[in-house]
């Protein structure tokens, strides 16, 4: 991909001088900035386009003049922003009968509507474009278009929404919105500045992540010794038992009862004295009671819904990567309800439900639901109580099942500690990036006063 020249100036060919904005009114300054610098509005600082509405016709052609961009197009190829995704295209003709506006190469694009999460995506067009309606973008024209970018990183647009049923944002609200605005010397050596520290914490991110991607690999190598024996092998020999002592059944042979799908009923806002327990609560493989919702009905005291300690949760519907991840639930006794989406299984042998919940967070496992999951196109695909039935375990003595739920539980506590290490580090990379970038927009970067030689 073409990268853009380092003078954004000369790439935007229209850019002005700041000193030609006008400065806001005293008390609408939210702090003092550096000597040089001033508070405008940002819509004295360019212009912001709406996209327009595309019907199903012009969507899904692709290699005509005018890539054009949807929500989902603003995904990132670097850490600069820049659009990568071109998903759809349409003609110069098509253009111009529907009369969709241009969008200039170096604009920064946006979700003007939706929830935080998708309005706060932000990217940067290498070319002229077309967006939907659903997008609004920035053409900068007296600051340069990457300090406009990491500047507009910070801000909360979801703020800045109106109250109607969905968020959305409004271009005289965007307009008001006050900007700090340097010199443009001064906002490319931010810039610079913001770039080479963003390096940096990428680079320790990279690894911190490539860390990460590895407990799965490390988890599922030692879940699979566990498994075929070779964890409890020097165990075995000092007990004089050989491998051949363990048995293979399906799970439906070390339960109580039928695996029960549970029960989903409409949620309320207000708090009552029924938690029902959400699809994410087990999605990270533990049981996290943060995630519930409150529903406003009697369950009786001994309906099959109420979980108690040593239930295995399994969801019998996710996406594909998902679907069959289990959890042992830990809470207390007739605190929460399970929903519709996952599976109730119970073990006979009360001190056996750690053992089978490893077995069945195995690979092996895991792609024995995969494969047998069922779904249409469209659909999650789903796994049904005969299915988690008839999985295929190895049952070994009572003693050595505890002995390698032993091995795995001090085994995989490292492993959990060294990633729960990590996902700190990432998250304090975050919040670096977000410190970096509300010292930048003070002037504290130790950029202020650095030679008007520097690179513009």
């Amino acid at each position: 991909m073409a990268r853009p020249r380092k003078n954004a100036a000369k790439v935007q060919g229209s850019l002005l001088a700041p000193d030609e904005v006008a400065e806001i009114p005293v008390e609408e300054q939210p702090y003092p900035l550096p000597e040089g610098w001033k508070w405008a509005y940002w819509g004295s600082c360019g212009d912001f386009i709406a996209g327009n509405a595309f019907k199903p016709d012009f969507q899904g052609k692709k290699g005509l003049l005018y890539p054009f961009y949807k929500v989902g197009s603003l995904k990132f190829s670097d850490n600069k922003g820049y659009l990568y995704a071109i998903e759809h295209s349409i003609s110069e003709e098509t253009q111009k009968s529907i009369k969709a506006s241009i969008i200039p190469e170096y604009s920064i694009i946006f979700a003007k509507i939706g929830e935080a999460i998708r309005l706060n995506r932000r990217s940067i067009n290498e070319k002229k474009c077309c967006i939907d309606n659903n997008l609004m973008a920035f053409v900068p024209q007296k600051t340069t278009y990457k300090y406009v970018y990491y500047w507009s990183l910070g801000i909360d647009l979801y703020k800045y929404t109106n109250a109607t049923t969905v968020p959305a944002i409004r271009k005289t609200d965007l307009e008001k919105i006050v900007f700090p605005l340097p010199p443009l010397g001064e906002q490319q050596r931010i810039v610079d500045r913001i770039e080479s520290l963003f390096a940096k914490l990428d680079d320790a991110k990279a690894k911190a992540e490539a860390v990460l991607d590895s407990f799965e690999i490390r988890k599922a190598a030692i879940l699979h010794k566990a498994f075929t024996g070779e964890l409890t092998a020097k165990w075995r020999e000092l007990k004089n038992i050989t491998l051949e002592s363990w048995s293979s059944c399906p799970l439906i042979s070390v339960l109580k009862e039928n695996p029960r799908n549970g029960y989903s009923p409409k949620p309320v806002e207000y708090k009552t004295n029924v938690k029902s327990m959400t699809l994410s609560a087990t999605t990270s493989g533990f049981f996290r009671p943060e995630f519930f919702k409150y529903i406003d009905e009697e369950i009786p005291e001994n309906s099959y819904l109420w979980l108690s300690q040593g239930d295995i949760l399994i969801q019998r519907a996710n996406s594909l990567e998902k679907v069959g991840t289990s959890a042992i639930y830990t809470s207390g006794e007739h605190e929460f309800i399970y929903p519709d989406l996952i599976m109730k299984v119970q073990v006979k042998n009360p001190h056996s439900y750690k053992y089978i919940a490893y077995i069945l967070s195995t690979q092996a496992t895991l792609n024995y639901f995969r494969t047998n999951a069922t779904g249409t196109a469209g659909n999650m695909p789903k796994i049904n109580q005969q299915i988690v039935s008839n999985t295929p375990i190895v049952v070994p003595s009572s003693e050595e099942q505890q002995e390698i739920v032993r091995t795995l539980d001090r085994l995989l506590e490292k492993e959990q500690q060294v990633k729960e290490a990590v996902e700190n580090v990432l998250s304090q990379i975050g919040l670096m990036k977000k410190a970096i970038l509300a010292r930048a927009f003070r002037g504290e970067l130790g950029t202020h006063g650095a030679s008007k030689n520097s690179p513009q």
